[in-house]
């Protein structure tokens, strides 16, 4: 009978640390000052965290205040003791003046939901010369929107775009940002020259159910059109397996 007591009371402790377990974090500052950024740049600061609790930290989700900070983070599960971080770049093109933006955190651990906040001041660009307008290197797409269907929730898609470059210098691309934060991208290693083509990646991970179009901005070192836009649309369901299994169930049976 005591051997019977003493097996449930164990149970019961092992149970109750399982219960308690939760990781801590704990972030090494949660506010940072770019003080002055000049027009054009993209401004990127890591928020390193320790998780400071006694199980795996896992970042569910990381939402910026807006379109013009474009957030990253550490997507492995963060052990005890170890660190991870969010990245937060600001795309200062046509934003001069004053800036104050907010990265919402949300993940497993006992604060689950946390606040960041990035702020400076840009410093607007100083204006190019007609000659420097110019020889400006100039990005011209070949296509500037594309429509992948129907994908799942949380599935990584990608599309190349190809463009030219139509102006008399190298063209670079800066930044790709975009509204919902779930674009990334890989572009040339270096300059595309005059007159040649080069090629633009994107990669979409949708994180919101329905139609979804994406608004993605490339920041390049085009004078005179630093910016272009192109367009992502999906229809985002949360499985595409249950969807064909419902498919086939409404099919008509033969007899």
């Amino acid at each position: 009978m005591k051997v019977k007591y003493l097996t449930l009371f164990i149970l019961f402790v092992s149970v109750l640390l399982k219960t308690q377990a939760q990781g801590i974090i704990k972030f090494a500052k949660d506010v940072h000052d770019f003080s002055t950024v000049t027009e054009g740049k993209v401004a990127t600061h890591d928020f390193e965290f320790t998780n400071d609790g006694n199980a795996p930290i896992i970042i569910s989700n990381v939402t910026a205040s807006c379109g013009c900070t474009t957030p990253f983070w550490t997507h492995e599960p963060v052990l005890p003791g170890k660190k991870g971080k969010i990245s937060a770049s600001y795309n200062s093109n046509g934003r001069p003046g004053a800036f104050t933006k907010t990265i919402t955190v949300t993940s497993n651990a006992s604060n689950a939901s946390l606040v960041l906040t990035i702020k400076g001041t840009v410093v607007p660009k100083p204006k190019a010369s007609p000659e420097e307008l110019a020889n400006s290197p100039s990005m011209k797409l070949e296509t500037e929107g594309h429509n992948f269907g129907k994908i799942e929730k949380a599935q990584t898609v990608v599309k190349s775009f190809t463009f030219t470059n139509t102006g008399k210098t190298d063209l670079y691309i800066k930044n790709v940002a975009s509204t919902c934060g779930c674009v990334t991208f890989k572009g040339p290693a270096s300059g595309v020259k005059s007159g040649e083509k080069g090629t633009l990646e994107l990669r979409y991970s949708p994180r919101t159910l329905n139609q979804q179009n994406e608004r993605v901005t490339i920041t390049t070192n085009d004078l005179n059109n630093s910016t272009q836009v192109i367009m992502l649309q999906a229809t985002v369901v949360e499985s595409l397996a249950q969807q064909n299994i419902l498919r086939e169930q409404k099919r008509a049976v033969p007899f």
